[in-house]
């Protein structure tokens, strides 16, 4: 396996950017997702360091070789798609030879190879079937296969789950990251499910309109996302963000919400909202972070109840604040009713203050 750098890397197209000035270094051995929504660059990004689409500017490196000039077939990565592109009249077997065979690998060869991923992957009752045999999970293990077998440098997967079932996608998570660990693979996943990127990746990069956002472990980008943009795609539902502005009152600072209520700021997040360009702040709250409280207790925003959404493990509350909404995750035998008035109350130790102006989370 090798280590993957980028440095600056650009890709324009006439009168777009789709990548700009991406770096970023995936360690050997590491998985790591490139995440965000459609259009942000991350298959592109993808399609760069696998050669499928011609650089514009900056420097991609696997291993010791800088590869910006290398055709895909001389990058020594193998690449998993969407639709598996499995050939419908070839057999697995044949499946998984094709490629090794391309490359005039020996015939003793290619057989302990195909032997040993099948192996791997749970398909060596299968080697005889074809594709359409085969169940949606049996065909992505049959595409994984092919690339395992070629015993590439990098795997570069783009989104090889999003055909599968809900059920089947979780289980093939599953499969995945068994199959990262007991290979100690290179991997770089591309998805539009941060879910995916959260549960699989080692370190997960965020993108936005060709920028990288924030790249780092699943855990700090949940928990100290950079900017509102990460906050909001991150998570499942995302950040809810409360727009506010900061005002001076009975020797403390508040934030003040469009609609007239306040909320006393701890010292910590004084701080933080004092830092901002301007007055104007966003609070951005996790849903798990919010409670409901008894009327008058201190620190609490007076609200609705807009809906009540029961999940099993938990139920979802969307809550007016005057104009603002946000998701308040409570124990699923609570029972509110729509348009019931309620009052939420905010664990300030968790609460992110970001600048209204740029976005950025302010420290």
């Amino acid at each position: 396996m090798a280590e993957v750098r980028l440095k600056d890397v650009v890709k324009r197209y006439a009168g777009h950017t789709a990548v700009d000035r991406v770096s970023l270094t995936v360690n050997d051995g590491d998985f790591v997702a490139l995440v965000g929504p459609s259009g942000c660059g991350k298959t592109t990004t993808l399609n760069l360091v696998a050669g499928l689409v011609e650089i514009s500017d900056g420097e991609i490196h696997i291993g010791e070789r800088r590869v910006n000039d290398l055709d895909p077939k001389d990058r020594d990565v193998a690449m998993v798609f969407q639709n598996y592109a499995l050939y419908p009249n070839k057999t697995v077997y044949k499946n998984l030879a094709f490629p090794l065979k391309m490359r005039r690998v020996a015939t003793a060869e290619i057989d302990s190879r195909i032997r040993a991923a099948a192996k791997v992957l749970d398909i060596e009752h299968l080697l005889d079937r074809q594709p359409r045999e085969l169940s949606g999970g049996q065909q992505q293990r049959v595409a994984l296969g092919r690339a395992l077998v070629r015993d590439p440098k990098v795997f570069l997967m783009d989104e090889p789950l999003s055909n599968l079932d809900a059920k089947l996608r979780v289980q093939m998570r599953a499969e995945l990251k068994r199959f990262h660990s007991e290979l100690g693979a290179t991997i770089i996943y591309v998805t539009h499910d941060q879910l995916e990127a959260v549960t699989m990746a080692d370190k997960m990069a965020v993108m936005n309109g060709g920028i990288l956002q924030q790249y780092d472990t699943p855990e700090v980008v949940f928990e100290k996302p950079v900017n509102t943009f990460v906050a909001g795609f991150v998570g499942s539902p995302g950040m809810n963000m409360i727009q506010a502005e900061t005002l001076h009152e009975n020797g403390g600072v508040m934030a003040r919400g469009a609609d007239g209520w306040s909320l006393a700021l701890s010292p910590q997040n004084v701080r933080k909202a004092l830092a901002a360009s301007s007055r104007s702040i966003v609070l951005g709250a996790r849903h798990s972070t919010i409670g409901l409280a008894e009327a008058g207790t201190p620190g609490t925003i007076p609200g609705s109840v807009y809906a009540v959404e029961p999940t099993g493990d938990l139920t979802f509350v969307h809550v007016r604040l005057g104009t603002a909404m946000v998701v308040i995750s409570v124990p699923p035998h609570t029972r509110l009713r729509p348009d019931q008035a309620v009052h939420v109350q905010f664990d300030q130790q968790r609460l992110h203050v970001f600048d209204a102006a740029t976005g950025r989370a302010l420290a």
